[in-house]
């Protein structure tokens, strides 16, 4: 199978090493950076940088770009794509990317399917690249009633070879939902608590905890920016909820009630027990 993989960034080029490393297919490489190409050329990562007029070598073409620009890139070469090839992108909102591409690339006879592999580093660009970095990972999928079941089985498929150890199937309604949770919000808390005036004396002061929540800090504001708007309305519901609570904690240390303090702390530790499959323990 021809695999073509429009973007070579971080996600982008380790999907096509992973491609090389594990499977037989061949794998063309698209960008609009020629060094990035070369890079991806000399380490193998590619077999041959293809133009986008010759999309139509491929059988299945990842658009491996921001949410804006894989639809702004689907629209405007959905004539290029190969008519009974496969379409994905791997964007980390799924509600919007699928209800724009899914009718215009079906209509020129083409196959999407929405799809999120669960992983990532701090860091953004080819040279970041890994073959492992999907190891152990989530892939999610997202189909619909009108998505192509052996696409997508064609798409889970590779998914499994290139070293993600789960496939989950949601749809994209559910996917915005829970990744406002377990992704998105986490980033947003991260990169609102090192704007903290003492964040500038943690050096010394600072152990696995600090690292743990600013880790994700360091993030790519364009991209994450076309990700929150296009999932503002689950994120805004995250960030009022988490509010509410942060709001418990305020009162309860303002009005020195140790009580509600201690009561609020418990049942978060229960929570993550139970999150874990971990028998909660009574501590009081």
């Amino acid at each position: 199978m021809n695999i073509a993989v429009i973007g070579l960034g971080l996600i982008g080029g380790s999907l096509c090493k992973a491609i090389k490393a594990r499977t037989a297919h061949t794998c063309l490489g698209l960008d609009t950076n020629q060094s990035t190409l070369d890079a991806a050329l000399s380490c193998g990562a590619i077999d041959r940088a293809i133009t986008v007029d010759q999309l139509n070598q491929a059988d299945l073409s990842i658009i491996a770009l921001h949410p804006r620009q894989t639809v702004a890139f689907a629209l405007s070469h959905a004539a290029e794509f190969c008519p009974g090839s496969i379409v994905t992108d791997v964007c980390g909102v799924k509600g919007e990317i699928v209800s724009a591409l899914t009718a215009p690339l079906v209509a020129h006879g083409v196959r999407f399917v929405g799809t999120h592999p669960m992983a990532g580093r701090e860091f953004s660009g080819f040279s970041y690249a890994l073959e492992t970095l999907f190891d152990g990972a989530s892939f999610i999928v997202t189909p619909t009633a009108e998505t192509d079941k052996s696409a997508t089985a064609t798409v889970c498929e590779l998914a499994q070879t290139i070293g993600f150890a789960r496939v989950v199937h949601a749809t994209p309604e559910e996917h915005d939902s829970v990744i406002a949770f377990t992704s998105q919000l986490a980033h947003v808390v991260s990169n609102a608590y090192v704007k903290s005036p003492t964040n500038q004396k943690e050096s010394g002061f600072s152990a696995g905890s600090y690292a743990d929540l600013t880790r994700v800090a360091q993030l790519n504001e364009d991209m994450w920016t076309d990700l929150f708007l296009a999932n503002r309305k689950a994120l805004l519901f995250e960030i009022d909820y988490l509010a509410e609570r942060l709001g418990e904690y305020r009162t309860a240390l303002a009005q020195q009630d140790e009580d509600m303090l201690r009561e609020l702390l418990r049942d978060g530790r229960e929570r993550k027990q139970r999150s874990m499959g971990v028998k909660v323990e009574k501590l009081d």
